[in-house]
């Protein structure tokens, strides 16, 4: 037994270095998921801090409009601009998401009572172009108040000075009109729920899939240059061989898991729940995954075959799994078909330790149902590999 399981780890060994010698290979391990999770989880409503262009910020006004923007619940970086031309071609170049424009001498004009003072603004089209157009023009309303209520106290007779210092003493009344937002009905994710939240787990789940599946070629090429059989004439058993080249998808599922779970923590900041249930997830989503791709490897004979079908098949059961769009938005019927697929039994679990705050005990069903999934499929492998190299030409 002890021999049969250092013979696996020597091949699983040879394995990983291969997959690691390909450049190929590293991109779609490491690079691709986290574009993919970054593009997803901003269409499901994550966002980056928008960055604002401001010209004229050395007077009072956009001191006062940068100070309500700073109001601790949305963060806004703000750049300073030589002049709105300069602003208007960084929003076209979406080096920032707006540039807002105070006009020289606008604090004097305030001062004289000049209504006609114009601030410009030129916010992108999308949707953190127009969230920060919404919030300068909160901040704009309350910046100028005081000095529009000063105004029309001078305008019906109140002298200006006593007016304006009144003005300025009943700056918080405005505070005193609350917005609050209420969702009605049932959320579809718990509140607190970022897009990257939802998107993180699933990518993470499809990506260990397919890069698991396309790696099937390995066992096909190790068959059609007659390792594979060489080592069954020796005390190396069908079990082993399989255990072995198993072991080699198995742990770069493992190493992708990993990096994607510390990669967007540090660049998403996904919270991914507790480090054990994680953990357990990606050693059982690893291991379901290099179950399957022996499968392929055994049941196909043409590598770009079985590599070029794995893909597909994992695309497919990832969609069917949720792994493209969350389980929530599902029909009934395609939610119930989707428990056919480990991929929901995997995006499950991580939805119940980010989302429900739950641990490793919560989850000990789901982990359940992959291992099962991968003990049977390794079982079916390692007969399928016995017929397959047994079976005389």
């Amino acid at each position: 037994m002890t021999g049969g399981l250092a013979r696996a780890g020597a091949i699983g060994a040879v394995n990983l270095r291969r997959h690691l010698r390909d450049r190929g290979n590293l991109f779609f391990t490491f690079v691709f998921p986290i574009a993919m999770i970054l593009v997803i989880g901003l269409q499901f409503g994550s966002s980056v801090d928008p960055r604002l262009g401001v010209v004229g910020a050395d007077s009072d006004l956009a001191a006062a409009v940068l100070a309500e923007l700073d109001d601790g619940e949305t963060d806004v970086e703000v750049v300073d601009v030589a002049d709105l031309d300069a602003g208007i071609d960084q929003v076209e170049s979406a080096d920032l998401d707006a540039v807002v424009a105070f006009p020289d001498g606008v604090d004097a004009s305030l001062l004289d009572g000049d209504v006609d003072v114009e601030v410009e603004l030129v916010a992108a089209a999308d949707a953190q172009g127009q969230e920060l157009r919404t919030l300068l023009d909160g901040a704009l309303s309350r910046a100028s108040a005081p000095a529009a209520a000063a105004r029309a106290a001078a305008a019906r007779g109140a002298d200006p000075t006593e007016a304006a210092a009144a003005a300025a003493g009943h700056v918080d009344a405005l505070d005193r009109v609350a917005v609050r937002t209420v969702t009605a009905g049932d959320r579809i994710f718990p509140e607190g729920t970022g897009g990257f939240d939802v998107a993180g787990p699933s990518m993470l789940v499809l990506f260990v899939f397919v890069n698991g599946l396309a790696g099937s070629y390995a066992l096909i090429v190790s068959r059609q240059l007659g390792i594979s059989r060489r080592m069954l004439s020796t005390p190396t058993s069908s079990r082993s061989i399989i255990l072995g080249e198993g072991l080699g998808r198995f742990v770069i599922g493992i190493v992708q898991g990993a990096y994607i779970l510390v990669a967007t923590l540090l660049l998403f900041d996904i919270e991914w729940g507790g480090l054990l249930g994680a953990t357990a997830i990606v050693v059982a989503v690893a291991a379901v995954a290099a179950a399957a791709a022996m499968i392929f490897g055994t049941f196909f004979s043409n590598p770009e075959q079985a590599s070029g079908i794995g893909v597909v098949a994992s695309l497919a059961l990832g969609a069917l799994g949720g792994a493209m769009m969350p389980i929530e938005l599902f029909s009934d019927t395609l939610a119930a078909a989707a428990r056919f697929t480990p991929h929901y039994w995997a995006i499950d679990a991580f939805a119940e330790l980010i989302r429900h705050d739950g641990g490793l005990a919560d989850i000990w069903s789901q982990l359940a149902v992959l291992l099962a999934i991968a003990s049977v499929l390794l079982v079916i492998a390692s007969w399928r590999m016995r017929q397959v190299l047994t079976r005389t030409r």
